[in-house]
Parts: C-alpha cells; sequence; structure tokens
C-alpha cells in the first residue's frame, strides 16, 4: 500500500530487519559477557587450568548457571537468591519484599542484580542486594591444588553498607549439590558452596604441544640439506663457472638416488623372502632366517659397495670441475 507515493510495507520490513540485527548483536554481546566474566586461567607446574563456568558442558548446557534461573538457599528466617556469571531470572516463587533497591525494585524485585537476601523482621519481608554480576571475581580455591574448584565473589556498593557474597564452586564431575549452607560473616558479608561438574577445570600443557624430537630431528636434516645445496650451488657458480642444471652439486648421485635406492630395496627383498611363492616348489630351498650371520654379513658387503660408489662417484665429479 503507497501513500502520498511512500510505500509504508517497505517502511515496516526496514524497522523489522532493524530489529532483529539489534537484539542478535545484544544477544551476542551479553553471551559474550557472560562468558569472560566467569573465565579462569591459571598456570601451575607446566599446566594450565581453564575454567569456564558458563560454557556449555554435558548435561548442562548452560554451564554453572541454573536452569531456574536462581539458588535458593533458606536458614531459620533469612533465605539467599543468587545466581552465578548472570543476573537472576524470576518464573516462578519471586521475592516479596518491602524494599528491594538495587534490584528491580518492588515491582521486579530480584531481576536487577545477582545476589539478593531477605530477611523477616517483625513479619515484614526486607531484602538486601549483595551482589551485581559486573562485580564478580573468580579465584582459585586452593592455590596448591588448582583442580579442587573455584570460589566466585560478588559484591554490592549500597547507601548504608556494602555486602558480598563468596560461593565455593567444587569440582564434582558424578553431578549437582545444590546450597545447603549459609554462613554469614559479620554485617552483610555471606558464603556458600556449590558441587557442579562446570567447576572442574581443562588442563592442558602450559607449553601448548610443541615439537617432538623426531620434528626436531627432520627439521635439522632438512636445514642441513638445504645448507649443503645453497654452498654447492655458490661454489659451483662463483668459483668453478658452471652455469644451468648442473650447478646443483653431485647432480648426478641425485638422480640416480631413486632408481639406486629402489634397487638396493629389492634386493634385500629378494636376500631375505627367497624366491616367489608361485615360482617355489618342493626342490626349492627354504628362505633364511631374518637375522641370521649370512644375511648380515651380505647386507654389509651390499651396504659397503654402495657407498664406495658413491665416493668415487663424488671424486670424480670434483676432478672433473677442477679440470
Amino acid at each position: 500500500m503507497s501513500i502520498g507515493g511512500f510505500d509504508w510495507r517497505k517502511r515496516c520490513f526496514h524497522h523489522l530487519l532493524l530489529l532483529l540485527f539489534t537484539f542478535t548483536i545484544l544477544h551476542r554481546v551479553s553471551l559474550n559477557s557472560v562468558s569472560a566474566v566467569c573465565e579462569l586461567s591459571i598456570s601451575d607446574h607446566n599446566k594450565l587450568y581453564n575454567y569456564s563456568l558458563a560454557s556449555s558442558i554435558p548435561k548442562f548446557p548452560h554451564g554453572i548457571l541454573s536452569e531456574d534461573g536462581f539458588y535458593k538457599v533458606a536458614v531459620n528466617e533469612t533465605v539467599l537468591r543468587f545466581q552465578l556469571c548472570d543476573a537472576m531470572i524470576f518464573n516462578h516463587d519471586p521475592p516479596i519484599c518491602v524494599d528491594c533497591r538495587g534490584c528491580g525494585g518492588s515491582t521486579h524485585c530480584g531481576m536487577g542484580c545477582s545476589a539478593l537476601v531477605s530477611e523477616n523482621i517483625e513479619g515484614y519481608h526486607v531484602c538486601t542486594t549483595i551482589g551485581q554480576s559486573s562485580t564478580t571475581i573468580i579465584n582459585l580455591l586452593d592455590k596448591k591444588n588448582p583442580q579442587i574448584g573455584v570460589i566466585v565473589n560478588m559484591s554490592n556498593i549500597g547507601l548504608k553498607q556494602n555486602c558480598s557474597l563468596s560461593v565455593s564452586v567444587f569440582c564434582d564431575s558424578n553431578g549437582v549439590q545444590v546450597p545447603q549452607t549459609l554462613v554469614q560473616f559479620g554485617r552483610c558479608d555471606y558464603a556458600t558452596l556449590i558441587r557442579h561438574p562446570a567447576g572442574c577445570a581443562k588442563i592442558d600443557s602450559a607449553h601448548g604441544k610443541g615439537w617432538g624430537w623426531f620434528t626436531i630431528f627432520v627439521t635439522l636434516i632438512l636445514c642441513l640439506f638445504g645448507g649443503y645445496l645453497l654452498v654447492g650451488t655458490v661454489y659451483r657458480s662463483f668459483f668453478l663457472g658452471i652455469r644451468g642444471i648442473d650447478i646443483i652439486p653431485n647432480l648426478e648421485f641425485w638422480a640416480s638416488l631413486p632408481h639406486r635406492t629402489q634397487s638396493f630395496c629389492m634386493s634385500l627383498v629378494r636376500r631375505f623372502t627367497g624366491p616367489s611363492q608361485g615360482y617355489r616348489n618342493s626342490y626349492s630351498p627354504r628362505p633364511h632366517a631374518l637375522f641370521s650371520s649370512d644375511n648380515l654379513i651380505q647386507v654389509y658387503i651390499m651396504l659397503a659397495s654402495f657407498l664406495s660408489e658413491s665416493d668415487l662417484n663424488l671424486r670424480g665429479e670434483e676432478s672433473a670441475g677442477l679440470n
């Protein structure tokens, strides 16, 4: 439909695309911020311990985040609600407080912070914000045993007092044990613990995979071979005046090397295996043992003749170059 030469449908479509694009960016930023808040990497004794509490693991797609939107601990008249690595979400059992300052207000109490304590004082539930996701700090439970788990600290700066919450996350690959205890330190500092598979670190080598001894050996051989070709080429070009493909040192030897190697391998096979199975009859002698003394002597003679022939070729080429 067009009004006054302006297509309203096109305008609505453009607005819809803009909203989808904005939502996608905000969602990605939110995921990245949650992941960054709950990550810790510690190097100890050539091992790298990587903790990522909000990353997806088997049976727990949201990591340590509670699928209910919050964890709850009730001790006597004190109730603690908290969420790790993100703000709380209440689809059921929302806190009902007289004052919910700093955590969503009275209409959306608990939706604007990561930890909230409610106390029953003379029949009224008084709530205190004790943690914000932006203040989350992760440290090791025990620096001498990094694999035990981590401790998550969060805090909130209020008008009258500063509060904090410490949650010890113990590594437990067998399952989850939700918080059951609540300890208060001072006037507004609380601590609890949870056992969760997300509290287990992924252990890697601090130096990475690196190169093995075989890779280093092969690299050294290749470097020496490259240096040999470079020095020989420069010498034959500038001092002997050789041009073209003959500039490569010991060209005849390298050109004949594949054929010599093939012949040498075939000779070894024939020596060790004897005649082929198709041509062997009852009068054919049985093959000798692989490591018999006669075979070892024959191999030694073949290697000596091979090396002497290569040495004669090298000396002949050098004398021809000098002449």
